[in-house]
């Protein structure tokens, strides 16, 4: 698998309290299809590309480590280093939404809130 890019947009996810209902949505509306994956007692979708069944984003239930995001499409961005980019976001007036997490494994991330409100996944090894 290659390595991604920093600075580049690596992943989108919605995190929503019904995560059956809006992956349908999406399905229909954009054509994308689903797969399960099971979190333990439920399924989160990948939402994959109809022709070359690449997974494109995700469409997440807000339970549990996800219960604080909020219900808007999220960007993952990769960057060099994690720490120093969460300690920059703070400094610069930003916020650190939750813990950062284990993303498969090799790599970490968390999510931000810049100082307009908006969010942002931040993703690093």
């Amino acid at each position: 698998m290659e390595k991604p890019k920093m600075g580049r947009m690596l992943w989108a996810d919605l995190t929503v309290d019904n995560a059956d209902a809006v992956s349908d949505f999406y399905a229909t509306v954009v054509g994308w299809e689903k797969q399960g994956l099971d979190m333990g007692g439920y399924d989160d979708y990948v939402m994959k590309e109809t022709e070359s069944g690449e997974g494109i984003s995700g469409v997440c239930h807000a339970r549990g480590a996800n219960s604080n995001i909020p219900p808007q499409w999220l960007l993952y961005v990769t960057v060099p280093d994690l720490d120093k980019s969460l300690e920059d976001c703070l400094k610069l007036g930003g916020k650190m939404i939750g813990d950062k997490r284990k993303m498969g494994p090799n790599g970490t991330y968390c999510l931000i809130q810049d100082p307009a409100g908006a969010y942002m996944m931040l993703c690093g090894e």
